[in-house]
């Protein structure tokens, strides 16, 4: 508004047919609100990135970190002489190669429970979970956590040890093992405290079988028997932490306390085996099921393989030569085939097409997989390989060579994977037929599972 020179009165000033500038109580209020309705689509895009770009964010930025281990390890090493390179790498893998399977074990589950969750099988109701449980992003949540973490820690030893700082180095594990063992018997209310909880609970009732026998039980336990390899790394490395021989050449003697030669490996190796076995028994002592009885007996045939093959380090060569290994031999081939029979005649059922990957939308995955032939034969081939391989981690004097030990736990642990689609699906069918309103329920509870959430 502006005055005019002559008269003193007010002047509007016109654009077009509407004036700039209009009555004070009404144009104050009216540009308020244009301003507001006009900043808040504003302040919504610019404070919230799009998931399209977050995504691609965190891919590089976990691409940059990837770049970063692999070049400051390999630095790393290539600073160290010849001769102690494939002894400190040797250690190195013994300290973080059962986290490593671990972290690969959980990512694998992960991709089960995603499966499950687009088919037509509720896990939940077979593992009689509630709907807080962890789904398919929470576990690809925690899987990508030790991801980070672990190859991070053994960046961290490699630099520090051949940069001559050897006690920093040594702590590198240590602290990693701790931590893990902190969050997983962490007592608060964080870091998915009930699943915790189910885990700890069920792997209690695997070491001690005094109660009925569930599916949990004995499914956990049957993976458990694909991660011996595991748990015998985790005893040697922490027999060196407890004797304080990491980072140090103590452990070289094979016949020392944390030698690859003690008593405690093939004890650690059989000891999963036992407790599947224990839980046959008991099934048999409820159930009178001649089945528990055979399917204890598939169990039982893994502990000569395992002692067989320990007994190399304790008797004279030509005793082993002439004797024990024929027998090794004999009992590893009879372990591989009845198990590989158990798998494909008992734990799964294939008297028909799967519909472990007949999803509920529309999926390339679900078209290549879903009612093809050739997943049979796959499986069922691939099965038997990886049985007979299986043979070789189970055998103590077959475990020098670390890369291949590696390689053959990591293809034991997909055949698991593998294992765990048909026998789940194979639970379920058995509870459809016995409850058949239990399949109608499966919507339900996938709409109730999908709006619950998780605090870390």
């Amino acid at each position: 508004m502006f005055e005019n020179p002559v008269t003193g009165s007010p002047h509007l000033r016109k654009s077009g047919s509407k004036s700039l500038f209009l009555d004070p109580g009404v144009s104050g209020h009216s540009e308020m609100g244009d301003l507001k309705g006009s900043s808040s689509p504003l302040q919504i895009t610019t404070m919230v990135p799009s998931p399209i770009f977050l995504w691609r964010f965190k891919v590089v930025l976990f691409l940059f970190w990837a770049l970063c281990c692999c070049k400051i390890g390999w630095d790393s090493v290539m600073r160290m002489s010849i001769d102690l390179r494939d002894l400190f790498l040797y250690e190195a893998f013994l300290y973080y190669n059962p986290l490593l399977l671990v972290t690969m074990m959980v990512w694998l589950w992960g991709v089960n429970l995603w499966v499950f969750s687009q088919g037509s099988v509720n896990y939940a109701k077979v593992f009689d979970l509630d709907h807080n449980h962890l789904t398919h992003r929470e576990m690809w949540k925690c899987s990508m956590w030790m991801t980070i973490i672990v190859p991070t820690s053994m960046t961290a030893y490699l630099y520090l040890y051949s940069h001559g700082e050897v006690s920093l180095a040594a702590s590198q594990p240590v602290l990693l093992y701790i931590a893990f063992a902190l969050v997983l018997i962490f007592p608060f209310d964080i870091f998915y405290l009930s699943s915790r909880y189910f885990l700890l609970r069920t792997l209690w009732r695997i070491a001690f079988p005094l109660q009925p026998i569930t599916f949990p039980d004995f499914f956990l336990a049957d993976i458990l028997t694909s991660m011996v390899k595991v748990f015998s790394d985790l005893e040697r490395s922490v027999c060196r932490m407890v004797h304080r021989q990491v980072a140090t050449i103590a452990w070289f003697e094979a016949d020392a306390v944390c030698g690859s030669h003690q008593i405690a490996i093939p004890l650690v190796l059989v000891f999963p085996y036992i407790c599947r076995l224990l839980q046959c028994l008991r099934q048999y002592k409820d159930t009178k099921e001649k089945s528990s009885l055979l399917n204890a007996l598939k169990y039982s045939t893994a502990v000569p393989v395992i002692f067989l093959s320990a007994l190399k380090y304790h008797v004279m060569p030509e005793s082993w030569t002439s004797f024990y290994r024929p027998l090794w031999l004999f009992s590893s081939v009879i372990n591989s085939l009845y198990s590989f029979y158990w798998d494909v005649t008992r734990d799964w059922d294939l008297s028909g097409f799967t519909k472990i990957f007949k999803f509920s939308r529309p999926s390339n995955i679900s078209h290549l997989l879903y009612g093809r032939q050739w997943v049979y034969f796959w499986v069922i081939g691939s099965n038997l390989v990886l049985r007979c391989a299986w043979t070789y981690k189970l055998s103590a004097h077959l475990r020098h060579n670390y890369i291949t030990v590696f390689a053959v736990t990591a293809m034991e642990m997909f055949r698991r994977f593998q294992w765990v689609f048909f026998r789940v699906e194979n639970e379920w069918n058995k509870i459809t037929k016995s409850h058949p309103l239990a399949e109608i329920s499966l919507e339900e509870d996938k709409l109730l599972g999908s709006a619950t959430t998780h605090d870390v």
